[in-house]
């Protein structure tokens, strides 16, 4: 014979029907209206060097939110309709503006808050502090906008050639810099915009934060020496790029400075970032996974 008690219990513990068709129908809104975005995106900034990780950091917060669903979506649910209501205005006052100006960075961003948005109206604060994580990530799908691009770009080439100029003239190779511009032997180098370092320094840093979460580390002291480290190791292996594409074009020429030599320099600034990161990470490793006690602390994967 069943228990009616048990029964009862099992009852209240499932969330109602009527949310998860609320969850269903945010979905489907989310859908439409983004979905235009992210085609439009796909033409014009994630064909970019500087925005070309848009579509991963989207792939890998849709992962996250998909992994986490029972957490965020296990609550009891608190709407918040009135808070709800206010970021689903803010959000489409955004989107309109932003996709009727033709302003990629506006129209990107309009989906933080649509998010922040359903998730209120379906779960209220508790659903938004458990998804924290994916919202702050989806920030770094959002395309710079132009004019502070080249503010950043400028100060960061200037500072990639002088390095570049400085290691070059001490190990011996005839090398002299004007601005931007390298010459080497016979040979002028620019350095662009896709070689200043800024995109390597977003792109990276996703990765790193996103390392992170999955590490599950508990102390912030670390997870923020870590995040901060990213930066400089960012533009560390970026001056090791303009090192890799300066030589080959010293003792190879040109052509094969430009050819596939330059994409495997990019290639070359990957590996030489996730290298010093791990590295990095397992100095921390050494002062943070230990005990007052000296014995190694267990940590889960997220």
């Amino acid at each position: 014979m069943s228990n009616p008690v048990a029964a009862s219990n099992s009852r209240a513990s499932q969330p109602p029907r009527s949310v998860d068709a609320a969850v269903v129908l945010l979905l489907v809104a989310f859908a439409v209206m983004f979905l235009p975005t992210y085609h439009t995106l796909s033409k014009t900034a994630w064909e970019s060097d500087a925005n070309g990780h848009g579509p991963m950091i989207l792939a890998l917060c849709a992962w996250l939110l998909w992994r986490d669903r029972d957490s965020i979506l296990g609550t009891e649910p608190r709407p918040a309709p009135v808070m709800g209501f206010v970021f689903l205005l803010g959000s489409l006052s955004i989107y309109i503006l932003g996709r009727s100006q033709g302003l990629d960075t506006m129209e990107a961003f309009a989906q933080i808050p649509a998010l922040i948005a359903g998730l209120l109206l379906v779960r209220g604060w508790q659903g938004v502090k458990r998804a924290w994580f994916p919202i702050f990530f989806l920030m770094f799908m959002v395309p710079l906008p132009g004019v502070l691009t080249q503010a950043i770009t400028l100060p960061l080439k200037s500072a990639v050639s002088f390095c570049a100029e400085i290691i070059m003239h001490h190990a011996g190779y005839p090398v002299g810099r004007s601005g931007v511009t390298l010459v080497v032997g016979p040979y002028q180098l620019l350095v662009a915009d896709a070689c200043s370092g800024l995109n390597s320094i977003f792109t990276l840093e996703s990765l790193g934060l996103f390392y992170m979460k999955l590490m599950d580390y508990k102390s912030r002291t670390r997870n923020l020496l870590l995040a901060f480290m990213i930066i400089p190791i960012s533009f560390v292996s970026n001056v090791v790029r303009v090192l890799v594409l300066i030589l080959v074009t010293y003792h190879l020429g040109d052509e094969a400075g430009q050819g596939f030599m330059h994409g495997f320099a990019g290639m070359v600034l990957f590996a030489v970032a996730l290298v010093l990161t791990y590295a990095f990470d397992r100095l921390l490793a050494a002062r943070f996974d230990k005990t007052p006690a000296g014995q190694s602390v267990t940590k889960g994967v997220a």
